[in-house]
């Protein structure tokens, strides 16, 4: 498949431009895939400043790349106009140092984590779960810049950064030795569910709380001229369901064009169940803006109480 020529240009300049690109799907602060949160959280990590290409809303851009470096996938990682690669490999080479090196930046600090306490409970489970996933492999524990924590079994590997408590091998990469230091891992069976949750006193306090509008209120508000409603949601979404009031996006210049409003401007953030609308409105009023609102049940539950000829997916 050959590239057109125009697409290639804006590549080129993208790249040229910039020492660090990252391809992604949607921004790093809300990213819209698992892979490109995966990426973008390293970058974040090691507090490297890059510029960013969100996919989804530039068709040509997303197909492009995928030709102009002969890699099929996004996300796509670009160092001083060459190809890194995807995820994996950047999460590879953030764990081995590379990426630091390719990057310009210190060594990553391999000190493992002090002060790693298992329960008893947590080690029994964890114990059973390595015997029976076979032999030479070991718990690797990640936690992103949110300090979410990812449990996963991994091959034990002796230049891994680890810690060894309660007959249990932890492997961590280089970002989440750094945000273990004290954590309890235990067992929990109750009101949150069945399984290993993590007290870490790293983590920063939990911020405000998004308040919620219902949907017949936003209509109510839109329409009064009184709130401005922002859809969240990709072209293709709002393409195929659609509020019929006035609203914005977040594409394009959306999302600066937002930012430079008031601070008291009124503020409300719709996805499609109200999951990534929250994580857009808090990113609002983090920025300073005191009247922010999350569209509860988002537009499933605009379909069903206020616009029924809206399709539902």
């Amino acid at each position: 498949m050959s590239l057109d020529p125009a697409v290639r240009a804006r590549i080129d300049s993208l790249l040229g431009d910039n020492r660090v690109v990252l391809f992604m799907k949607g921004q790093p602060q809300m990213p819209q895939c698992g892979f490109s949160a995966k990426a973008a959280g390293v970058l974040n990590g090691l507090g490297v400043e890059y510029a960013h290409v969100d996919v989804l809303s530039d068709p040509e851009i997303r197909e492009g790349i995928k030709v102009y470096g002969n890699w099929p996938t996004i996300p796509q990682l670009y160092i001083g106009g060459e190809l890194v690669g995807g995820s994996d490999i950047i999460e590879e080479m953030a764990n081995s140092g590379e990426l630091n090196e390719a990057l310009g930046l210190p060594p990553p600090d391999r000190t493992p984590p002090a002060n790693v306490t298992v329960t008893e409970a947590a080690a029994e489970m964890l114990r059973n779960a390595l015997a029976e996933s076979g032999p030479g492999n070991a718990l690797a524990l990640s936690i992103d810049a949110n300090f979410r924590p990812n449990f996963q079994i991994a091959r034990s590997s002796p230049n891994a950064i680890a810690v060894e408590t309660a007959g249990l091998r932890i492997q961590f990469d280089p970002a989440s030795a750094r945000r273990a230091d004290n954590i309890t891992i235990d067992w929990v069976d109750d009101m949150r569910g069945k399984g290993l949750a993590i007290d870490n006193p790293n983590a920063p306090k939990p911020g405000p709380q998004v308040p919620q509008l219902s949907a017949a209120e936003a209509d109510a508000r839109v329409r009064a001229g009184k709130l401005t409603l922002v859809d969240v949601r990709r072209a293709p979404e709002r393409a195929h369901a659609s509020v019929n009031v006035p609203h914005e996006t977040l594409e394009g210049d959306g999302r600066a064009r937002l930012e430079a409003l008031p601070k008291d401007t009124p503020l409300a953030f719709m996805c499609h169940t109200g999951v990534s609308s929250r994580q857009a409105a808090a990113h609002f009023i983090a920025l300073g803006f005191t009247e922010v609102y999350n569209v509860e049940g988002g537009i499933e539950a605009w379909a069903t109480t206020v616009d029924t000829s809206i399709a539902r997916y």
